[in-house]
C-alpha cells in the first residue's frame, strides 16, 4: 500500500499535527517514513513525552546526516515542551521537521480553545489525527474540552457522538490539509471510520498503529 507520506504529499519542510489520539503514533509513523528519503527532526509546539527511540539533541548545531532521525525540545520532566530553536531555524538543519501541534490528554476527539491549536506558520502541511473510538459514546467521555465539543455540535456534553458531529467539529479547525481515522483496530471499526472518511473532502487514511498492517485504507477526496 502507499505510503502515508506520499499520499498526504509530505514535502520537505515542517509537517504539523493536531486533533484528536493518535499524534505521537502518527509522527514517529512519518518520520520512519521519511528517514528514506532524508533526514527528520520530530519535535512539539505543546507538550509530547520525550521519544525513547529517537536520540534527544537540546539544541542543533549541524545539518543531520540522510536518514537520522531526532527529537528535539525543551526538557520538562518526563515530557518534552517547545525547543528553544524558532521552527525557522530548525528547518536548516533537517530535510523534515514533524511538529505534534496539539494536545487532546490522549482523547480521541478535541475541540480547541481560542489559544488552540499551535500550528507554526512555518507548516506547509497539517494534518488531522481523530479516533475512531470516540464514536458512539457521550462527549464528556471521548472529547478534550467537552462543552465546547458539544456547543459547536449545538448539543450538550452527555450526547452520543455521531459521524456528522466529528466533522462539524473538524471544520471549525483553522487547518485541515488531510485527515488520519485512527484506531481502526476490527472490521466493525473500519467500517465506521469508512463512513467518516466519506463526510471529508481532502485525502483521509485510516489506521490502527497497535495492528499488524497498520494502514487500513486510503481515500482520495471524496466531495
Amino acid at each position: 500500500m502507499e505510503q502515508l507520506s506520499t499520499f498526504f504529499g509530505i514535502r520537505p519542510g515542517v509537517t504539523a499535527l493536531i486533533g484528536g489520539g493518535g499524534k505521537t503514533s502518527t509522527m514517529y509513523a512519518l518520520a520512519e517514513e521519511l528517514r528514506r528519503n532524508g533526514s527528520v527532526i520530530v519535535c512539539t509546539s505543546t507538550h509530547i513525552l520525550r521519544p525513547p527511540q529517537y536520540p534527544f539533541v537540546p539544541h542543533l548545531e549541524k545539518p543531520l546526516q540522510s536518514g537520522e532521525v531526532v527529537s528535539t525540545g525543551t526538557v520538562d520532566g518526563q515530557k518534552l515542551s517547545m525547543p528553544e530553536q524558532p521552527i525557522s531555524e530548525l528547518i536548516r538543519f533537517a530535510d523534515y521537521v514533524l511538529v505534534e501541534a496539539d494536545g487532546s490528554r490522549q482523547l480521541p476527539l478535541k475541540a480547541h480553545a481560542a489559544h488552540e491549536p499551535v500550528i507554526p506558520k512555518e507548516a506547509n502541511t497539517v494534518l488531522v489525527v481523530i479516533g475512531v473510538d470516540g464514536l458512539g459514546k457521550p462527549i464528556s467521555n471521548v472529547a478534550h474540552r467537552p462543552e465546547l465539543y458539544a456547543k459547536i455540535c449545538g448539543t450538550t456534553p452527555d450526547a452520543v457522538v455521531t459521524e456528522e458531529m466529528i466533522a462539524k467539529v473538524v471544520a471549525t479547525y483553522p487547518r485541515c490539509d488531510g485527515v488520519l481515522i485512527n484506531k481502526a483496530d476490527d472490521e466493525r471499526l473500519i467500517e465506521k471510520a469508512e463512513r467518516l472518511a466519506s463526510l471529508f473532502s481532502v485525502p483521509v487514511a485510516i489506521t490502527a498503529w497497535r495492528t499488524e498492517h497498520p494502514i487500513k485504507a486510503l481515500r482520495r477526496t471524496n466531495i
